[in-house]
């Protein structure tokens, strides 16, 4: 598995975390974490909401909202949790390639601060000519 992050849109993951509890965690590629907010939900559902609500719930029938609130607060939290990720990885991910002057100041590979005077990173010895000095080749494009 590569050590590189990529940029994930915050807004989505919320979006397909509200879908479905676990799939924004799936887009941001955290499995464990995914299947642990399905654990959550499922344990919250088993644990704290009646059989009868459940069964009424999936039929489509209207159920009292205080009945199913641990389900709602588990998906909430979920949401919530998908959505900083995403922010945390973009942050980390900025920071990783962050340019100064048009010189690299941390090596995209594993993040560390990098000596001026080598052309790789003494860290986990990345070549840093495959990446050039220039913020655009770097950054790349953003869209």
């Amino acid at each position: 598995m590569s050590d590189s992050l990529s940029r994930k849109r915050p807004w989505l993951a919320a979006l397909l975390a509200v879908l479905a509890t676990g799939l924004g965690h799936l887009y941001l590629r955290r499995w464990r974490r995914a299947l642990g907010w399905i654990v959550a939900l499922v344990g919250a559902s088993v644990l704290f909401v009646d059989p009868g609500t459940v069964d009424a719930l999936l039929a489509g029938n209207p159920v009292d909202p205080l009945a199913i609130a641990p389900i709602a607060v588990v998906g909430g939290f979920s949401v919530v949790d998908a959505y900083l990720l995403a922010s945390a990885q973009n942050a980390l991910a900025q920071r990783r390639v962050a340019v100064e002057d048009g010189q690299l100041t941390h090596c995209p590979s594993c993040g560390k601060e990098l000596d001026d005077d080598l052309e790789f990173c003494h860290w986990c010895s990345t070549d840093l000519g495959a990446f050039g000095d220039s913020a655009d080749e770097i950054d790349g494009d953003d869209a």
